[in-house]
């Protein structure tokens, strides 16, 4: 069986090293916003760029303490792409924002820069592009759209984890250092994961980042001191040692997952087959086609014992409990991503004779 992403084999190398940590932990006993929380902070502000980071409970929490730390007028309205996890669109509800949809590029992840422009009016209060399978929405177009508005850019990297900002070619940056907020999943399948739900907002904005401490400890700075209604999403102290120890691996893994989407790129051969357009410093959380005939696809995998995955099967309005909110809205491109796309192994240690029995599994389909 080629599996899908194998964990175990990943991080074997750092098991040791995290139950010693852990052991240590167990002794100290600061299991709620402990030192290793500040640490993993600092070294994950450190690792994009960013002045601050906030660790939280989960990347679903992360979108929505961004949003709340706005303080925006209830129902402003927030664009997103139709294609992204159901978490990007639920953040802002919970956040009592509007979410008004926009479609992908055409065969790209990524949000579409004209029809995003066809959406911002006088209600427009932040953009949410999602950097999605780990290829990099153009954010200075965005920012140039924006210019001189009072809209804020928030980015979803759930799926970004070390990658770079490379829409300006003069001032490459990574991902979490160049919007307003951006905000992090590290669940155990990102490519930098937890073992459990985690999350992390980066920004450089101390104001926000002063809100955002509160508002993910119960709106409290100081014990017992409320000054604000707040989320109980804080870092757990033993998540943030496994991610603190995984940050060192980050870039290796990405480059090897750079690697393996090559080999896809240059030899995937098959008129069934479409590849997308990835931006070029993508991480590749995901490495999607696109094909037709997706059942009789799965089927043979099935037979080979290859591993695969959807992301999504459903775009946002597709989903049961968003059909009345769009009811008869399309968007065709994102509506192909959920139709006709299947995501690839990805493992980072896949070795050659598995990734060239795969491709041979694709071409031969």
């Amino acid at each position: 069986m080629i599996k899908f992403l194998d964990l175990y084999k990943q991080d074997k190398n750092l098991h040791k090293l995290i139950l010693n940590e852990i052991n240590i932990l167990f002794k100290k006993g600061d299991f709620i916003l402990g030192s290793k929380v500040k640490k993993f902070e600092k070294n994950f502000a450190n690792y994009c760029g960013s002045k601050f980071a906030i660790g939280c409970a989960n990347g679903t929490d992360a979108l929505t303490l961004a949003l709340k730390c706005l303080d925006l007028p209830k129902n402003s309205e927030v664009i997103l792409p139709a294609m992204t996890y159901c978490s990007t669109a639920f953040a802002v509800i919970e956040a009592n924002l509007k979410p008004i949809l926009v479609d992908t590029e055409k065969l790209s992840p990524n949000i579409s820069i004209e029809d995003l422009k066809k959406k911002i009016n006088k209600k427009t209060k932040v953009i949410l592009p999602v950097h999605l399978y780990g290829s990099v929405a153009n954010l200075l177009e965005i920012k140039k759209i924006i210019k001189n508005r009072k809209i804020y850019l928030i980015d979803d990297c759930a799926q970004a984890h070390g990658a770079f900002d490379d829409s300006e070619k003069r001032l490459i940056k990574k991902i979490g250092s160049t919007t307003d907020i951006s905000c992090f999943s590290l669940y155990p399948g990102k490519n930098l994961g937890a073992y459990g739900d985690a999350g992390v907002i980066t920004t450089n904005n101390n104001l926000l980042n002063q809100k955002l401490r509160k508002l993910r400890n119960l709106g409290s700075e100081k014990k017992f001191m409320h000054d604000s209604v707040g989320l109980n999403s804080r870092l757990d102290t033993i998540q943030a040692i496994i991610v603190d120890k995984k940050l060192k691996n980050l870039n290796k893994y990405n480059s090897k997952r750079r690697r393996i989407a090559a080999f896809y790129n240059k030899n995937i051969s098959n008129v069934k087959i479409t590849k997308l357009n990835y931006s070029k410093s993508c991480v590749y959380h995901q490495y999607v086609i696109l094909v037709n005939d997706r059942r009789n696809l799965i089927k043979l995998f099935n037979k080979k014992k290859i591993q695969y995955g959807f992301h999504y099967p459903y775009a946002i309005h597709q989903l049961a409990v968003f059909k009345k909110k769009f009811k008869n809205k399309s968007f065709k491109n994102a509506e192909i991503l959920a139709k006709k796309s299947i995501s690839l192994p990805i493992d980072p240690n896949l070795s050659k004779n598995q990734l060239t029995y795969i491709v041979k599994t694709l071409n031969e389909f």
